[in-house]
């Protein structure tokens, strides 16, 4: 159809539509039908994961495809957003789809939408190019992460065998709003009649399981149908099915036992063995991601919510006291931004409660705007910076890239460095630590 490689492509799909985000489904589903990929469609009826929520998906649906594809099935997985190479978004089988394979289902993507005179988003665009590809590969299971929201993201016109909802919180409000009771609705979106539901954190809102129980699904409540206790280097699940230690992941664990809970659910007949391999090789860059990269220690985490940002300082304490044990003389540095649409106060509150009550020391915080739309400025995120943290020891730079190398020059070997706040964040910290593919 054209020449373009995969960066020209992912530019063209960025332009072609009025807004990068536009909730609703009656301008895909023609497209979707006409590409054949809707379930009803599908020769091959893979199982299908749908995993919803605010914060955990990411680990939740990687947790999900590993278990599958160590059960022997062919397995797909669509992610977003990625972090460094647009490539993360679509793996078969834990391999990233190739430029090539993305194009020629762009060049599907695009023939359909012109067939049917219609506009589509960029992510429109690129998660009907996922769904053809898993259709070409006749994946047994597809594993499905929800963009945003839930009912009327893209993701959904794809009928779950299995939802999962990993909790609920304040997040993307120009969309959603900030009712948790109507986001709570949103995300509850993905439900069907009758299937399992998979309700991944006891304090959800009503509304989930109102529609929960309007749709007779067969709902597994954590706490209540199913349960977990850490203990030692593993944990203990349990069920009404099943009682068994397991090894713990490198990911969050509850996001884990959630997703341990939704393949139980699914019609699989998952084996212990292949959950147990699965959650020991189960990784995610981005999530609590350590590295040491220019003789630097590094942690990432794409944290951007308050949500995510307690998850992160739960983690991030102890992994400071176990730092200090070895490197007693070590000082915490953060590389921190956020997007413009995101309660900034809200996620620095905590990092300076943890300041105040002594969990982490003051760090050196080192930001600039993130290189993107949605990126909030540098001045009011540099005022918010400065009324949210007292006294903050703060570097402000022209952009992420320098933002990266200044940390860098101005810590030790023995120091860590924090990178957090956002996707975007990690992924222009990482591009500019690693290089940029495209």
């Amino acid at each position: 159809m054209t020449d373009r490689n995969l960066s020209q492509w992912l530019t063209y799909m960025g332009s072609i539509h009025v807004s990068a985000i536009d909730m609703g489904l009656e301008r895909v589903l023609p497209v979707a039908e006409r590409l054949g990929v809707l379930k009803a469609d599908l020769k091959k009826k893979p199982t299908i994961f749908t995993v919803a929520g605010t914060n955990g998906k990411g680990s939740t649906t990687a947790t999900i495809a590993a278990i599958c594809q160590s059960a022997g099935l062919k397995t797909a997985l669509y992610q977003s957003p990625h972090l460094v190479s647009f490539t993360e978004r679509v793996r078969i089988d834990g391999i990233e789809a190739s430029d090539e394979a993305l194009i020629l289902a762009f060049e599907a993507v695009e023939s359909a939408r012109l067939a049917e005179g219609l506009s589509l988003s960029f992510f429109e665009m690129t998660t009907l190019a996922a769904f053809w590809l898993f259709k070409q590969a006749d994946c047994d299971v597809w594993v499905l992460e929800i963009g945003l929201g839930g009912r009327l993201d893209v993701v959904n016109i794809i009928d779950p065998d299995v939802a999962v909802i990993t909790n609920i919180g304040i997040d993307h409000v120009d969309w959603l709003g900030d009712d948790i009771e109507k986001i709570g609705a949103e995300k509850a979106g993905v439900i069907r009649e009758g299937i399992p539901v998979i309700l991944g954190d006891e304090n959800l809102p009503s509304s989930v399981t109102q529609i929960a129980k309007r749709l007779n699904a067969k709902v597994y409540q954590l706490g209540v149908d199913y349960d977990y206790l850490a203990k030692g280097d593993g944990w203990i699940w349990s069920s009404a099915s099943l009682t068994a230690q397991l090894p713990l992941p490198k990911l969050s664990l509850q996001n884990a036992v959630n997703a341990v809970a939704a393949t139980q659910a699914s019609n699989l007949g998952i084996s212990l063995d292949a959950i147990k391999h699965g959650l020991s090789v189960v990784q995610l860059a981005g999530r609590f991601d350590q590295r040491v990269i220019q003789d630097r220690q590094w942690i990432f985490d794409v944290a951007h919510n308050e949500d995510g940002i307690k998850f992160l300082l739960k983690q991030l304490t102890t992994a400071w006291q176990r730092h200090l044990v070895k490197h007693p003389d070590a000082k915490l540095y953060f590389l921190f931004s956020m997007l413009g649409d995101k309660d900034v106060s809200a996620v620095l509150k905590h990092i300076h409660l943890a300041i105040v009550d002594g969990a982490l020391p003051s760090a050196s915080w080192h930001t600039a705007a993130i290189s993107h739309e949605r990126a909030m400025d540098i001045d009011t995120l540099t005022g918010i910076m400065q009324a949210c943290v007292p006294d903050i020891d703060m570097v402000v730079y022209e952009n992420l890239d320098k933002a990266t190398f200044g940390v860098i020059d101005a810590s030790h070997p023995q120091d860590l460095i924090v990178a957090f706040g956002s996707f975007h964040t990690i992924g222009e910290s990482l591009v500019a630590l690693l290089g940029r593919p495209y």
